[in-house]
């Protein structure tokens, strides 16, 4: 009985499916009151741990604590409706404080808004365009080293809500924000201190007994109601930013200044590609806790609406974010909709807990933000980059010192090129070129037990030459290449250069071995090139390298077949079988 064959290939996803978001996918594969019920408690839990975060992350952009509420109703809203992950929670990130205050000192509010209106609608175009794989080649020593960068300025940053220091302006630079507070090092309040402290114990203990119950709010409520009852004279949301609006403002438009659009498109870049770094990490962990598979090119859409979104009401940058994803996930969320329940839950503590809101202490805020920054940097991968090689140590290095030292854009542009030059590096240091028949192990007999000696006899013909080349031909390889076929000595009567190792060249190497093949050809050798793959025969003929200057050949015994067939001369009557 014949049986029909069934191709493992599986069909291309449409344009449709691509950006189908997963809430639409969730659906369609039935949804019913449990899971429902389950999103419910799940987006509750989220939104609980959310509260003080989207606020703690507001107040150490240098941004009011409400500016974070609006981003993680919004935008997290508008992410998890359109998004192309079951789980991804959206809101204000960690990652983003370095790059916002920056972005403030220099533009204000009004830059800000819209360098993030362009980085939606640059997020949007990457998706569009399906490049958001692209990603995935920022070197792992660049995101190791900026996500440490980060941490170590969050924590510089509540430095002054964790002891109280009074600062007419606080920069947003890392050695002149020190700089600001050692010069006022005079105004420490000890009773900050000391709620700071309370805070940072509670969240540690919550943490160590009660691993599932939401340890921030608990630290933050504490806090407040330590503050309250006891009267501490410390600065709170209510005494600094006048408390917390309790509705959502209405949309605006900024207002177009022609002299900050270069800034802004800059700015844009940058917060389109931190937020896409941050929304598709979090996407590939959400992926490795539930065996789903996100839509990255869909999530990219939707990071860049929600980006919009959050702006036009009054909020700032958003992204997917690890640890509340990864929350949702542990809480049983079973779709988008607990992200949409998260971003409803944060709105209704806007709107009926305002006033409560106002008596949050800002040192507890700080003690949230330094165990978040804490939680961020990762330390263990930091120290194993380090000893792994010179390499990655130094492009490790350059990214967390441009990040602390400079700026979050340089530390990830200067660490994508430096980590962009050591992988050519290792690559065209992997090429190897030998003559004769054995390229790899070669020397391997000499210390083995069964060792013969040599008999010139076995050598090929002196008129014959044969060089073998393994890895990638490209212009980083092109030295060293150059470097060998120079010290190829008296030209023989045939050369054959054997490139069926060889997956790729390019235009560089191919047009440095038209080079050395003219020579070859001017004093009478036959050049044959044998088992190039097609893309490689195509580069090389391209470049100059076509019959007759070479002929092309399916292996190295080929190629000398037909040049003993053939009595040294160029093939007459039409070339032998493998041979063109």
């Amino acid at each position: 009985m014949n049986v029909p064959l069934r191709s493992s290939a599986r069909a291309q996803p449409t344009i449709a499916e691509l950006f189908t978001p997963k809430l639409v996918t969730v659906l369609r594969e039935g949804y019913g009151l449990a899971d429902l019920k389950a999103d419910a408690i799940a987006g509750l839990t989220v939104a609980v741990v959310a509260l003080p975060l989207c606020m703690a992350i507001a107040i150490a952009a240098g941004l009011p604590p409400e500016r974070g509420l609006y981003t993680g109703i919004v935008g997290g809203f508008l992410i998890s409706l359109l998004g192309g992950s079951r789980f991804q929670i959206g809101g204000p990130a960690g990652a983003f404080i370095v790059l916002v205050a920056a972005i403030l000192e220099r533009e204000g509010y009004d830059g800000l808004v819209m360098a993030t209106l362009i980085a939606g609608v640059i997020l949007i175009a990457i998706g569009a365009l399906r490049l958001g794989t692209l990603i995935k080649y920022i070197p792992y020593p660049v995101t190791v080293g900026f996500t440490a960068g980060i941490a170590v300025i969050i924590v510089a940053s509540q430095l002054r809500e964790l002891t109280g220091l009074e600062l007419a302006r606080e920069p947003a630079a890392f050695l002149p924000k020190l700089a600001a507070m050692w010069a006022a090092r005079g105004t420490v309040s000890i009773a900050t201190i000391a709620v700071g402290a309370f805070s940072l114990a509670v969240i540690l203990a919550v943490h160590r007994l009660r691993p599932t119950w939401p340890a921030f709010l608990i630290a933050v409520a504490a806090a407040a109601a330590l503050v309250a009852g006891v009267g501490l004279d410390v600065a709170t949301l209510g005494s600094r930013f006048g408390g917390v609006p309790d509705a959502l403002p209405h949309p605006v438009l900024p207002a177009f200044a022609p002299e900050k659009l270069q800034a802004a498109v800059i700015n844009g870049c940058a917060i389109a590609l931190l937020g896409a770094i941050e929304s598709l990490l979090s996407a590939v962990v959400a992926d490795g806790m539930t065996g789903r598979r996100h839509r990255s090119n869909c999530e990219l859409v939707a990071q860049g609406v929600g980006n919009i979104g959050s702006v036009l009401f009054g909020g700032m940058p958003a992204t997917g974010l690890i640890a509340r994803t990864a929350t949702n996930i542990r809480a049983g969320a079973r779709g988008p909709l607990a992200g949409i329940f998260h971003s409803l839950y944060l709105l209704l503590f806007v709107v009926f807990g305002a006033r409560l809101i106002a008596y949050v202490p800002l040192a507890a805020l700080g003690a949230v933000m330094t165990v978040v920054a804490w939680n961020m940097a990762e330390r263990a991968e930091f120290w194993a980059l380090l000893r792994s090689s010179r390499g990655d140590a130094l492009v490790l290095l350059a990214s967390f010192g441009l990040t602390v030292l400079v700026d979050l854009t340089t530390g990830i542009a200067v660490g994508v090129v430096l980590g962009a030059f050591l992988f050519l590096h290792r690559v065209a240091e992997s090429v190897e070129i030998a003559d004769g028949q054995e390229l790899v192990a070669e020397d391997q007999a000499d210390f083995g037990p069964d060792r013969t000696r040599y008999d010139p006899a076995e050598s090929g013909s002196s008129d014959t030459m044969v060089y073998r080349i393994r890895g990638a031909l490209f212009f980083g390889a092109t030295a060293a290449l150059s470097r060998v076929l120079d010290r190829v000595g008296s030209h023989p009567k045939v050369f054959v250069l054997d490139l069926s190792a060889v997956p790729l060249i390019d235009s560089t190497a191919a047009n440095t071995l038209r080079g050395f093949v003219g020579k070859l050809n001017r004093s009478g050798t036959r050049v044959y090139v044998a088992g190039a793959r097609t893309a490689v025969r195509r580069t090389l003929i391209n470049a100059g390298l076509r019959p007759p200057r070479v002929a092309f050949a399916d292996s190295v015994d080929s190629a000398l077949e037909a040049w003993r067939q053939n009595g040294g001369e160029p093939p007459q009557g039409g070339p032998p079988d493998g041979v063109t």
